[in-house]
């Protein structure tokens, strides 16, 4: 995935809190449950030294989305008595997180993105269809962002407002309807740049528009449970078959990757694994794609300089100024460096998959 969309993070001056928090609603007494949450993330953030202007800003933003159907989550990001970033995300985190550091902790927020993909949902039913477009990362809504199949929050296709295409009772209608549906579907597809195109419905609905799409965007095509638009719990069924549908896919490009990453760790110059090398690595602005593990159990730490993001490394003193270093989560300093140097990111699916769960692959090696 593409790190840019992190710049705002890294332009806030420091410290900044970081929060990232279970914010599921589909429990008992939801508002209850995440206000426990949160009160006891903010006295960590209290303790740690965190302005109370902050905590205020954390506070307006605190809760989650309310209309989202099942499990989600949420990353906070504020600093200097002001909110910098809110995203809803598809699903809780590992464990609730807090932490007041000179730079910004997106870890949670960066594996969580790295599952989703750009795509396109298609609806239908014998009364009609609906199509819905969302780029990987999410729309900006406010100050909100989201990310995984949060169908609820933006139901936006690629002109900016919602259609729907109602077919007509006689044969040669539906085909023209069809024809005007597969025409919004390319739309949709081009504006996001889809990875993938998730149908569901009528399965006659849905034949008729598989007739009028080009060959690439049909290949594109994946069939989910549900789908109607005017089915009961319709918006419900259709984010739990697209969140299955997008962990599947990644799933299969992620493997690829790593089958790639296996590879070229036995060929000089293209890849590296171990915190030391990804380190020395990024230092030299050689990594075209970090890879990490989202598991953050027994998670080193790393020295790094607060004005340069290269450096970073396991021991204070292999900085050029040890004087102005400051120590944080080996991730949080990695994605940092990455960021930094344009490079990609992939999730590591079980931090056994390199050594000490991070990775790189390389644009060049030292001898070029």
């Amino acid at each position: 995935m593409d790190l840019r969309f992190l710049e705002p993070l890294y332009r806030a001056p420091g410290p900044v809190a970081s929060v990232c928090m279970d914010t599921t609603r589909a429990v008992d007494h939801p508002a209850h449950e995440i206000g426990l949450r949160w009160r006891g993330l903010r006295e960590e953030l209290s303790e740690s030294g965190a302005a109370e202007a902050t905590l205020k800003a954390l506070d307006s933003a605190a809760g989650g989305t309310p209309d989202v159907p099942g499990p989600q989550g949420e990353a906070l990001f504020a600093g200097d008595g002001g909110l910098i970033a809110a995203y809803t995300l598809s699903g809780p985190p590992p464990e609730d997180r807090a932490s007041l550091l000179p730079v910004p902790d997106p870890v949670e927020l960066v594996c969580d993105l790295d599952d989703s993909l750009p795509y396109v949902v298609v609806a239908a039913d014998r009364e009609g269809a609906d199509v819905y477009a969302y780029p990987a990362c999410g729309d900006l809504s406010e100050e909100r962002h989201t990310s995984g199949a949060t169908l609820h929050v933006n139901k936006e296709p690629a002109g900016g407002r919602r259609r729907k295409h109602r077919h007509r009772h006689t044969e040669e209608a539906g085909f023209a309807n069809a024809a005007e549906v597969a025409r919004d579907v390319e739309e949709a597809v081009q504006a996001v740049q889809a990875a993938a195109v998730f149908v569901g419905g009528e399965e006659r609905a849905l034949g008729k528009v598989r007739e009028h799409l080009a060959r690439g965007t049909a290949e594109m095509l994946i069939e989910i449970s549900g789908g109607g638009h005017g089915a009961p719990d319709a918006v419900a069924d259709l984010r739990k078959s697209v969140e299955e549908g997008l962990r599947r896919t990644a799933l299969i490009l992620r493997s690829g990757l790593l089958e790639e990453f296996s590879q070229d760790l036995g060929r000089e110059g293209r890849a590296v694994q171990g915190l030391a090398a990804t380190c020395e690595a990024l230092r030299s602005g050689r990594v075209s794609r970090l890879l990490l593990s989202g598991d953050r159990a027994g998670e080193p730490t790393l020295w790094a300089s607060a004005s340069d993001p290269l450096e970073a490394a396991e021991r204070r003193d292999r900085l050029t100024d040890p004087a102005e270093a400051f120590e944080a989560p080996a991730g949080s300093l990695l994605l940092r460096a990455a960021q930094a140097t344009s490079a990609a990111f992939t999730r590591l699916p079980e931090p056994g998959d390199a050594q000490e769960g991070v990775g790189a692959f390389l644009r060049f090696s030292p001898a070029s």
